[in-house]
């Protein structure tokens, strides 16, 4: 029998999900968009991730991480449930022993992670401005008529990179646009973008933390070359990208999951599960809260929001 075990990482622009042997090594792995239902999302995940491998595993744990990890979580039982600081930690931590700062960039937010000796010891988020967040990056693509994809290579071709207000999503799109219409050249503009990610990071989310070696960056917006130059380049400091960066979080969480003394046999045929969520207005008292009811196979098993502490 092969055990394996699974980690999930569920955003609000992407879910990522990896399978992990007995050995702590990558057997099975996906990245796919959330588009806006969590549950469908992880249910594709695990059907990606079965047509990976062969029938000799046995799934013996599950991790949940990200925004809608207590969601998923509950939906499928899961062993452990921790917060995207720990569970990138972790898996950050398990390729690259040495981390003292780990970057992170992802869809809709970003955070930067400090450690000492192997121990989370600061770190900071920003999840309330889109700017300098690979939606951002991706809108600004389009709206350049160049792939996503291609951004970085591009980037890297400019000398004199334009400057980007970056600051904030309206202010920077205006200004591309203004470059644009004046006839700077695309890969200026483009390098101007990268750029302006990096200096929005470490003036707002790296804010007044200095920064040492050895320097990891992850999430999706760490396969984009040119911002991964301009963050050495400001940095003066090598800055590494895993391979399997965009996958941090949920190799954190499945490692997580794997040395958990709560081991126990889970189905691998989640499709069926019937799983919906129900939201109304309790007018029991003066709080008036907005609760959220969580049904599993028609049965209520979680209700959430409740201040007073009666559900």
């Amino acid at each position: 029998m092969n055990e394996c075990y699974l980690g999930i990482d569920i955003g609000s622009i992407s879910t990522k999900g990896v399978l992990l042997d007995k050995e702590e090594n990558v057997i099975a792995s996906s990245y796919i968009w959330t588009e806006g239902s969590p549950t469908k999302a992880v249910r594709k995940v695990i059907e990606i991730l079965k047509e990976q491998i062969d029938e000799s595993y046995v799934l013996k744990g599950i991790g949940t991480t990200g925004s809608a990890r207590k969601l998923i979580g509950l939906m499928l039982g899961a062993t452990v449930v921790k917060n995207e600081i720990t569970a990138h930690a972790i898996g950050t931590l398990s390729r690259h022993k040495d981390v003292r700062t780990i970057l992170e960039i992802g869809g809709q937010d970003s955070k930067i992670i400090f450690l000492d000796n192997g121990i989370i010891a600061d770190y900071s988020m920003n999840t309330l401005c889109a700017a300098g967040t690979g939606a951002f990056l991706s809108s600004q693509a389009k709206r350049l008529g160049v792939e996503i994809e291609d951004f970085g290579d591009i980037a890297l071709q400019s000398k004199n990179p334009v400057k980007i207000a970056a600051r904030c999503t309206v202010f920077a799109e205006s200004d591309l646009i203004h470059k644009a219409q004046a006839g700077y050249r695309k890969e200026d503009i483009i390098a101007g973008l990268c750029k302006s990610i990096v200096l929005n990071y470490l003036n707002n989310v790296a804010k007044g933390k200095r920064i040492h070696g050895p320097v990891v960056f992850q999430g999706g917006v760490s396969k984009n070359k040119g911002v991964v130059h301009y963050f050495e380049e400001q940095l003066n400091e090598p800055v590494l990208v895993d391979e399997d960066g965009h996958l941090m979080g949920a190799i954190g969480v499945a490692l997580l999951a794997s040395r958990s003394l709560d081991k126990k046999e889970y189905s691998w045929d989640m499709k069926d599960i019937s799983f919906e969520t129900k939201g109304h207005e309790c007018m029991g008292c003066s709080n008036h809260c907005e609760l959220l009811q969580i049904y599993k196979d028609g049965v209520l098993v979680d209700t959430w929001g409740s201040r007073c502490g009666k559900f």
